[in-house]
C-alpha cells in the first residue's frame, strides 16, 4: 500500500451577511439568481444540510422553501426541491440549474407569477467561510478511521459540501485522498454515498461502517 501525504481535518467558521438583495416574485427571483454571487447561490442551497434537524425539513433549498411558502407555487417547489446537487461540481452549474428550472415554469405560465405578501420577500444573503485546521491528522488510513468519530459534523461538512462544490473539487476530500494512497475501492465506496439525503451523524456513520469494513478485510 502506498500513503499518501497525512489528512489535516480542517474546519471553518461562517460570517452569514445580508446581501441587501430582495424579491417578491419569480421574474424578480431570475433576474436576481443572475447577478448574486456564488457565495449567495451556495449559501441558500446549502446551509440547513449543516444544521441539526430533530425532524428533517420539507426543503433543504431556501428557494424552493420560499416559491411553496411565500408563493404557493407548489409544482415549482418540487422542482427546485428535486434538483440533484450531487451532479454538480461547480456552483455555476448549480445556478445555471435553478435558472433553467424556474424559467422554464414562467415560460409555461405565460410569465405569470404571484407577488408574495408583504414582509414575505426573499432576502438574500450570503456566507464567508474562514478555514482553520483542527489540529487532528491522520498519517494512514486506520489512523484516519480511529480520528474521523472525533471531528465535529462541521469539519464533516467543510470536507464534503465546501471542498466539493465551492472550491470545485471532482470529489470530497476523503476520497480524494485515499485515491491518493492507492486506496481506490475505498474512495469510491465513499464518493457513492450521497450527503444530500442524509444528516451529516448519518454520513459520518456511513463512512465509519465502510471503513471498518475496510479494516476488517
Amino acid at each position: 500500500m502506498i500513503e499518501s501525504s497525512p489528512f489535516v481535518f480542517y474546519t471553518e467558521r461562517r460570517l452569514v451577511s445580508l446581501t441587501g438583495l430582495k424579491v417578491r416574485n419569480l421574474s424578480e427571483l431570475l433576474s436576481a439568481l443572475r447577478e448574486v454571487s456564488g457565495a449567495a447561490i451556495f449559501y441558500h442551497t446549502h446551509h440547513q444540510y449543516l444544521s441539526h434537524h430533530f425532524e428533517k425539513p420539507m426543503f433543504y433549498n431556501d428557494f424552493a422553501l420560499w416559491v411553496s411558502h411565500a408563493l404557493q407555487e407548489e409544482r415549482l417547489a418540487e422542482k427546485l426541491a428535486a434538483i440533484d446537487l450531487l451532479t454538480f461540481t461547480t456552483v455555476r452549474q448549480l445556478r445555471e440549474a435553478i435558472i433553467t428550472t424556474i424559467a422554464s415554469y414562467l415560460s409555461e405560465n405565460n410569465g405569470r407569477s404571484r407577488e408574495c405578501p408583504p414582509g414575505d420577500e426573499f432576502h438574500f444573503c450570503k456566507s464567508m467561510s474562514f478555514v482553520m485546521p483542527t489540529g487532528i491528522m491522520a498519517h494512514d488510513v486506520p489512523d484516519f478511521f480511529a480520528k474521523l468519530p472525533h471531528i465535529t459534523n462541521v469539519s464533516l461538512y467543510f470536507h464534503f459540501f465546501e471542498a466539493r462544490l465551492r472550491l470545485e473539487r471532482p470529489t470530497n476530500d476523503f476520497s480524494r485522498w485515499l485515491a491518493d494512497g492507492n486506496q481506490d475501492k475505498l474512495a469510491r465506496a465513499i464518493e457513492k454515498l450521497d450527503p444530500y439525503i442524509m444528516t451529516l451523524d448519518e454520513l459520518k456513520s456511513e463512512i465509519i461502517k465502510l471503513g471498518k469494513q475496510y479494516l476488517e478485510g
